[in-house]
């Protein structure tokens, strides 16, 4: 160990890939880096792939489907030996390229029993569905909906499905139901808020995509001078720190992005090291009650 310090021998990583005929490199394409939607999965995703002896590769599509396609195939000629990708909504003609580069994939933040593609993560139809009838069981009907851009997200689609499920349920006129979708940012949640919020009646509650969007929609309301939950009731997804630390406190769908992570280094070594085919988990998600969702005001 004293010449390896003295001579600051690193081994030579080249040798190492042709003996073992594998770069001991995994690639994860995340659609953002501008919020902390991802970090706390992530993070834990490069821990357990760092504990046995893996590296990690990220790369940030900004939800440019042209842009995650580009970035696939640089990953892939760079020798990544397996791909985590987020969400399924993609292109068939790129499952098909990994099929044939035989480079195996795992998606992460969605879940389904459809797909071929193995994932490790949560239904968001069905999570959304459960705090939205938990919105109306506080007796809102005037209810407003900012969601993340649908297209190519099939995340944000699934949500605002279930969304759409639990009003249905309850024989709600889906017609005049507001509904924006917008790009995840804390400002697009303030500027949806302030349309929302402009209308002849206004809502007694907004139902937000995500936590980032509902930060945005708190902000908003109390610069125009509205006291949330008491004129306004605001809920968001995924639990990420923010949600904690806006006043008030934002009531949300807790995501195991921790858990998410580690299982999904530890699937995809697996496949890698040929110790698994590819197995899906599918991960619950559960309701965190704080104080930003009330019962609706009273006139």
């Amino acid at each position: 160990m004293k010449a390896v310090d003295a001579l600051g021998y690193t081994p030579n990583f080249g040798a190492k890939v042709m003996a073992a005929k594998r770069t001991f490199t995994i690639g994860a394409i995340i659609p953002t880096m501008e919020n902390a939607i991802f970090a706390r999965g992530l993070q834990a995703f490069q821990e357990e792939l760092n504990s046995q002896g893996y590296t990690l590769l990220v790369s940030s599509t900004a939800y440019d489907p042209d842009v995650e396609r580009d970035q696939i195939r640089s990953l892939v000629s760079r020798g990544a030996d397996a791909l985590l990708l987020i969400g399924y909504d993609r292109d068939p003609d790129i499952y098909r390229f990994l099929k044939q580069r035989n480079v195996p994939a795992l998606v992460a933040w969605a879940f389904s029993k459809q797909h071929d593609l193995p994932s490790i993560g949560f239904d968001n139809r069905n999570s959304m569905h459960a705090l939205t009838r938990k919105v109306l069981d506080q007796g809102h009907r005037d209810v407003a909906i900012i969601s993340g851009t649908t297209k190519g997200n099939d995340r944000a689609f699934e949500r605002l499905a279930g969304i759409k499920d639990a009003l249905r349920e309850k024989g709600m006129d889906m017609t005049r139901i507001a509904v924006i979708e917008t790009p995840y940012g804390i400002q697009n949640g303030e500027e949806a808020m302030g349309v929302l919020m402009d209308a002849a009646k206004p809502p007694t509650v907004v139902i937000c995509g995500n936590d980032v969007l509902a930060v945005g929609a708190i902000r908003r309301a109390q610069q125009i001078g509205l006291r949330v939950p008491q004129d306004v009731s605001v809920t968001g997804f995924d639990d990420i720190e923010l949600a904690r630390i806006v006043t008030p406190n934002l009531t949300t769908v807790h995501v195991p992005h921790r858990e998410m992570g580690r299982n999904a280094a530890t699937e995809l070594i697996s496949i890698v090291e040929k110790r698994s085919e590819g197995s899906s988990t599918e991960l619950q998600t559960s309701l965190m009650f704080r104080d930003s969702l009330g019962p609706p005001r009273t006139s």
